[in-house]
């Protein structure tokens, strides 16, 4: 029992000592001492103890309304729960503050926090990318609007990643036909791909994946049907190599491209030429 004693003892210190702080805390968080609030807001927060001081700063907000304090309490209770990594709630505190004090000597650093929330709140390629079109046009306009801002670098950054993962997203969608062997529908998904963006970042597959589907939905067409498809198929290989005449693709499609010419009764190698290329 002794023993048990010395060890109890001191726990239960520690746990009425956490206790009395926990309880203090929400004194303090229920109450309307405003300095107190103000000063033990930014300990939190100068602590790292991010929850804690938004949760202060939040409550403030309601007391300082209207005061000289104001813009400040509600610039660092944005800046709380984006450090909490809250994007969300961060963006709309930096939101609401913008329109509420757009003169003040914080709007400019929270403008950009309100794109650094849009921007890491958006989602992997794979999921939904209406988050991503929606920080894309929002950053676009801040660059425009602001080009001598100091957050130009990084705001370039954030546009050159989410305009990819919508590139990304464009290829693989439209791939995914090729994927499933629908070989129509994926070329004319990949040339929509690039007829809504010319300069996408994967234009050299999607060219490459054109004209393979155009080719192998000539070579599994009905022969009345395959020499208009090889031919639209030449087209395919002919805009690719133009375009890409050291690509890594190129051997393949050369032997694609001869094999569609033998249909076609253009081919003047031989049989053994052709397995050789494909070798």
């Amino acid at each position: 029992m002794k023993h048990l004693r010395i060890v109890i003892l001191p726990l239960l210190s520690v746990l009425l000592a956490l206790a009395s702080c926990r309880s203090e805390y929400e004194m303090l968080l229920a109450g309307n001492d405003g300095d107190l609030k103000y000063s033990t807001a930014f300990d939190y927060f100068n602590q790292g103890k991010y929850a804690k001081a938004a949760q202060l700063f939040e409550s403030l907000a309601a007391m300082t309304d209207g005061t000289a304090r104001d813009d400040t309490v509600r610039y660092y209770l944005g800046l709380s729960n984006y450090r909490f990594r809250d994007y969300y709630t961060a963006e709309t505190n930096f939101s609401d503050f913008i329109t509420k004090y757009p003169l003040s000597p914080f709007v400019a650093d929270a403008m950009f926090m309100r794109l650094d929330c849009m921007y890491r709140s958006t989602l992997r390629y794979e999921l939904d990318q209406t988050p991503t079109t929606r920080a894309l046009a929002a950053i676009a306009t801040y660059v425009d609007e602001y080009p001598d801002t100091p957050h130009a670098t990084e705001c370039l950054n954030m546009i050159t990643d989410l305009s990819e993962r919508l590139d990304r997203k464009a290829f693989e969608a439209a791939k995914l036909y090729y994927k499933m062997e629908d070989y129509l529908a994926a070329r004319v998904a990949l040339k929509n791909v690039l007829k809504e963006d010319a300069d996408n970042i994967y234009r050299e597959e999607i060219l490459y994946y054109s004209a393979m589907a155009s080719y192998k939905y000539a070579y599994l067409s009905v022969p009345e049907k395959q020499r208009d498809r090889y031919l639209t198929f030449a087209d395919d290989y002919f805009t690719f190599i133009g375009e890409y005449p050291d690509s890594a693709h190129r051997h393949e499609l050369d032997v694609m491209y001869n094999r569609s010419q033998k249909a076609l009764g253009k081919f003047t190698g031989s049989d053994e030429e052709l397995e050789l290329e494909k070798k």
